[in-house]
């Protein structure tokens, strides 16, 4: 078994080291991972200048691995299309220090990595540990060493990746797993409008999760349940269900 990691916090992010310690159990891992951290960089590519490519050993002893100065989604096109002798057998992307809910995906760049890796076709995984603080990455990566496991025992049909969300709880306290839908998540932005030393204005978005209702099948209310969230993803964003609707219009 061949598995690319990535992520979107950065190669010497621990939740990626972590999942290197769990997911090597199983075979062959190769890292390709951003030189820096990449959060909220969505599915964005590299394409105005260079992306610069080099080895890195992290503190880690026995891993290197390939060090991007580019996006999640620059990491995965170089892997399959250039790095790798051969596709891997599945992307594991993670593990995220911070959750991934809802509409959250629309900008991640953890799942992002992982939708590229379905484009490809092969079968992918984002996980995500519900903290901002916490370094207890273990119950993560276990969890996503047996998901891994399973998914290339099951196989996932094309053009679909699991989004994984787990609860900062150690696992005696995890009170299992949900498969879920996406659900909604909603910010109150501040932007702090600042000066630089040349009398030029700037502004430093900021701001706070709403806490508001979710279905009770939601990521949002599983992982609030101390539950591991498993969402599948699809890619085509079309709503079928109003297609018959819109061809109705004078257009």
């Amino acid at each position: 078994m061949h598995i690319l990691l990535t992520n979107d916090d950065g190669i010497n992010a621990p939740g990626i080291q972590a999942l290197w310690q769990e997911l090597s159990a199983l075979g062959t891992v190769s890292v390709v991972a951003p030189a820096s951290e990449k959060s909220a960089s969505s599915q964005a590519i590299t394409v105005h200048h260079p992306i610069r490519v080099d080895r890195h050993c992290l503190d880690n002893p026995g891993i290197c691995a390939w060090r991007v100065d580019g996006t999640p989604t620059d990491c995965v096109k170089l892997a399959v299309e250039a790095l790798l002798p051969e596709p891997p057998d599945v992307v594991v992307s993670g593990i995220n220090q911070g959750p991934n809910l809802g509409t959250d995906v629309l900008y991640s760049g953890t799942v992002s990595a992982a939708i590229e890796a379905a484009l490809f076709n092969i079968p992918a995984i984002a996980v995500s540990l519900d903290s901002w603080k916490s370094d207890a990455f273990l119950p993560a990566a276990r969890f996503a060493r047996r998901l891994v496991e399973t998914v290339l025992k099951q196989q996932l049909p094309p053009n679909t990746l699991l989004n994984v969300n787990v609860p900062d709880l150690a696992e005696p306290d995890l009170k299992g797993v949900s498969i879920t839908k996406l659900g909604v998540r909603l910010y109150e932005n501040t932007f702090d409008q600042r000066t630089d030393p040349r009398g030029r204005s700037y502004y430093w978005m900021g701001g706070s999760v709403v806490d508001n209702e979710n279905d009770p099948d939601s990521d949002i209310t599983a992982v609030k349940q101390g539950k591991i969230s498993v969402t599948p993803i699809h890619f085509d964003l079309t709503n079928y269900r109003i297609m018959d609707m819109i061809k109705q219009w004078q257009l």
